[in-house]
This record gives C-alpha cells, sequence and structure tokens, in this order.
C-alpha cells in the first residue's frame, strides 16, 4: 500500500512539479535559440511552418498507438477535429505574435510579460462569466489586486527602461559592443513594439490553455491532440507565410543556426513541450501551469546578457518584479478559492453521510462528549 501510495504522490505532485520546472527553462532557450536565428536573418513565418511540420512528423506514430487504445478512446469525431483546429489558429496566432515579440524585444522581455496569463484568464473567466465577482470575498479582491498590478507592470516594462546595469561580459559574436547612446536610440521604438506584440500573445495563451483543458476531457489523448495541432499551425503557417514571406530565398533553410532553432524547436517546443502542458493541464489544471512562469524570468536574463549580449535595463527589472507580485497576489486568490470550494465539497460530503447513516453521527457526538 505505501508503494501505491508513493507512487500516486510521485506522478501527481514530484513528477509534474519537475516537468513543469525543466519545460520553463527549455522554453527560455529555445527563445534565446530563435532570437539568435532571427537576428541573423531567419524569418519567423518560415520558422514556425518547418518547425510544426517537424513536430508533426514526430508525433505521426502516435495515430497508430491511440488505435491500440481505441477501446478505452472515444472515436475522434468531426466535432474534437474542429475543436482542434479551431486551436490550432489561437495558437498559430499567439506564436505569430510571441515570436514577432521577441524579435523585436528579447527572451527576458517575453518571459517578464508571460506573467501576464493568469490575469488574462482572470479578465476573460470574468467577461465570459465563468468567473463572478464579488467585492466582498477576499478572494475575488486579490485576483482583482493581482490583475491590476500584473497589467500595471506591463505598463513599466513596455514604457520606462530607465537606466542600464548590465554587466560587463558576454559571450555574443558581436566584434564590438555598441555605446549607450546606441542601445537607447535604437531599441526604444522596438521594445515598445516588442511588448505590444508579446501582450496580445498573452492574451491568446489563456484562450489556448482552456480550449486544450475542455478538449482533453471529451479525449484524453495528449499526443493525438497536439499531431492535429501542430498539423493545423503547420498548415495556416505555410498559406500566411506564402503572402507574408514572398522571398523564396527565404525558405531555403542551410545547415547553421536556423536549422538547428528549426529542428530544436520543432522536438522540443511544439512536440514534446506542447505535450507535456496538455499532460499538466490534464492532471493538474491550469492554474498549477501558470504558476512555473516566474521561473523563466531570472533564466531569460542570465542567458539573454552571456549568449545574445542584452542589455539589461532597471525598468525591466522593476516592471517584472511588479508583474510577479501581482502573478501571486492573483494565484492566492485562485488557490485560497479553490481549497474553500474543496472544504465546502468536503463539509458537504460528511453531512449527507451523517444523514444517511445516523449510528455514525451518534458515534461523533458520542466521542465529542468523552
Amino acid at each position: 500500500m505505501a508503494g501505491r501510495g508513493d507512487r500516486s504522490y510521485c506522478y501527481r505532485e514530484a513528477l509534474p512539479f519537475a516537468a513543469m520546472v525543466s519545460m520553463e527553462c527549455l522554453n527560455v532557450g529555445l527563445n534565446t535559440l530563435f532570437k539568435f536565428a532571427a537576428d541573423r536573418g531567419m524569418s519567423r513565418h518560415v520558422f514556425l511552418v518547418y518547425a510544426y511540420a517537424v513536430a508533426a512528423l514526430l508525433l505521426l506514430p502516435s495515430l497508430f498507438f491511440s488505435r491500440r487504445r481505441s477501446r478505452v478512446l472515444p472515436s475522434l469525431n468531426f466535432s474534437i477535429v474542429v475543436k482542434i483546429f479551431v486551436l490550432g489558429a489561437v495558437g498559430y496566432a499567439s506564436q505569430i505574435m510571441g515570436y514577432t515579440g521577441i524579435n523585436y524585444g528579447s527572451p527576458t522581455l517575453a518571459s517578464a510579460m508571460s506573467n501576464l496569463a493568469p490575469a488574462f484568464t482572470f479578465v476573460l473567466a470574468v467577461i465570459f462569466r465563468m468567473e463572478k465577482l464579488s467585492l466582498s470575498s477576499s478572494t475575488t479582491r486579490a485576483k482583482l489586486a493581482g490583475t491590476v498590478i500584473s497589467i500595471s507592470g506591463a505598463f513599466v516594462v513596455t514604457f520606462y527602461k530607465g537606466p542600464s546595469i548590465n554587466p560587463s561580459f558576454s559571450f555574443s559574436s558581436s566584434s564590438s559592443p555598441p555605446s549607450m547612446n546606441q542601445l537607447l536610440d535604437s531599441t526604444r521604438s522596438d521594445w515598445i513594439i516588442g511588448s505590444l506584440f508579446l501582450s496580445v500573445e498573452y492574451m491568446l495563451v489563456p484562450v489556448w490553455y482552456i480550449l486544450v483543458t475542455h478538449i482533453m476531457k471529451e479525449y484524453p489523448s495528449e499526443f493525438t491532440i497536439i499531431f492535429f495541432y501542430t498539423s493545423s499551425v503547420s498548415i495556416l503557417a505555410a498559406v500566411a507565410g506564402v503572402f507574408a514571406e514572398p522571398d523564396s530565398s527565404k525558405w531555403m533553410i542551410r545547415p547553421n543556426i536556423a536549422l538547428a532553432s528549426i529542428l530544436c524547436s520543432g522536438v522540443f517546443n511544439c512536440c514534446i513541450n506542447n505535450s507535456v502542458h496538455s499532460w499538466a493541464l490534464h492532471l493538474r489544471g491550469p492554474v498549477f501551469v501558470a504558476m512555473f512562469k516566474p521561473l523563466s524570468i531570472a533564466i531569460a536574463a542570465a542567458m539573454g546578457v552571456v549568449i545574445l549580449g542584452d542589455t539589461l535595463f532597471l525598468g525591466s527589472i522593476i516592471g517584472a518584479t511588479i508583474i510577479v507580485i501581482g502573478f501571486y497576489t492573483v494565484m492566492w486568490g485562485k488557490a485560497k478559492e479553490e481549497f474553500g470550494a474543496f472544504v465546502m465539497e468536503a463539509t458537504d460530503l460528511e453531512s449527507s453521510m451523517d444523514q444517511n447513516h445516523p449510528l455514525l453521527q451518534t458515534y461523533k457526538i458520542h466521542n465529542s462528549r468523552t
């Protein structure tokens, strides 16, 4: 019995925790690699087509494995396929916004802005009446405060740069470091544009989480869903890429950093990362998955400075700190709300058992007296 309990704890607690920490580290590394390749001429439209095509090819065998599980899985009907295609459209829009934002900004900026996802999740839940507002409730006030704080932090990151606090070392391949005036003049507008694109991305990420969770309830097969999802994104990216990137030379990928970025993202991000996130969403829900977002900020800042030669500004650190405070305020409110719902459910269950078993109620009264 103890062995079963240990295995259950490992599967529900330790394994998802380790998986999500690993995925956050992996995401930062892949974003840094993309930025490195994009700075050397790789098109983000071409990147999305090839990266998601690689993922779809890797996941193709999952269809054959799912046939073996056909006795326990429902049929893959037209309704589920349409929902997965909608998921692909949301995912493509999110990805193109995100990579455009990284192209204009940096992986560090993307990691800071990613913490807006819980705040936007709460806003969407209120708009679609999935979340009830009760200002007398401490959980509602916490979520409202956290949302306002997070969005305020995003404004700080976007519009206030502040002085540079960069260390003097970097492994970037640039021949000579730019002067401070060049950095301030050349990146100001790009930083704002990048922040706006990333804000739109993290408005779409909660929609993606909600759709995946909904689809997984109907068809609980992570790899099959992600296969159709990656195929949809690759097709949509190819259609959009024909118009957005008419230069045929951009579609010729040579064995360089662009190819490395496409292969690594296709294998580790589009395939493994999406599958792990789907599994974690199904097992623990969107709140658990979102809890690990702040971890990526420190990793992205370190990698951006060391590998890309990015410049850290005081405004980025202040804004990221404000966003993280707002993030955990929303998470605290949500966790307290879920705990309260769990306690109420347990109380109702206990009350129901007492009514159905009078002898149990008599036994409890006797024990309380003694």
